[in-house]
């Protein structure tokens, strides 16, 4: 009987980083952001909001990085029934608007990141600029 498991987490150092690039872009981008970074257990690890945000980006940004890091896609990808469905039935932990991408660095799943303060689209390349920018993998 195996005992344990290894498991590869995103470190605080990098997500602090990846926080900070992420208000950056939102700013390049004339937008204030919410980030939020989680682990591939959905555990928060950083926050951070621009100033100037609306008060529920705050949630949605999280949500976004959830949903990223449990189903290790970008998130809005979801049709018909489950786009609704999945919300419902993870008690609105998990969401399918876009702006969350799934932190992969060399292959290994470290997290996730939701983005939001904009609109949805804007949200998902303000999210696959800091990808590109702390050198994580690309997403589809």
């Amino acid at each position: 009987m195996k005992q344990s498991i290894d498991t590869v987490s995103i470190s605080h150092e990098l997500a602090l980083h990846i926080a900070t690039v992420a208000i950056d872009e939102g700013a390049k981008a004339g937008l204030p952001v919410a980030v939020t970074i989680v682990d591939p257990a959905l555990a928060l690890v950083a926050y951070v909001r621009a100033d100037g945000i609306t008060p529920h980006s705050v949630e949605t940004s999280r949500r976004k990085a959830q949903t990223a890091a449990s189903t290790r896609r970008p998130t809005g990808w979801m049709q018909g029934e489950l786009a609704s469905a999945l919300p419902s039935g993870t008690g609105g932990l998990l969401t399918n608007i876009k702006g969350g991408v799934p932190l992969r660095f060399d292959g290994k799943l470290l997290g996730g990141l939701g983005i939001a303060g904009g609109a949805p689209d804007q949200d998902a390349e303000v999210a696959r600029a800091v990808l590109a920018v702390v050198g994580a993998d690309p997403v589809d």
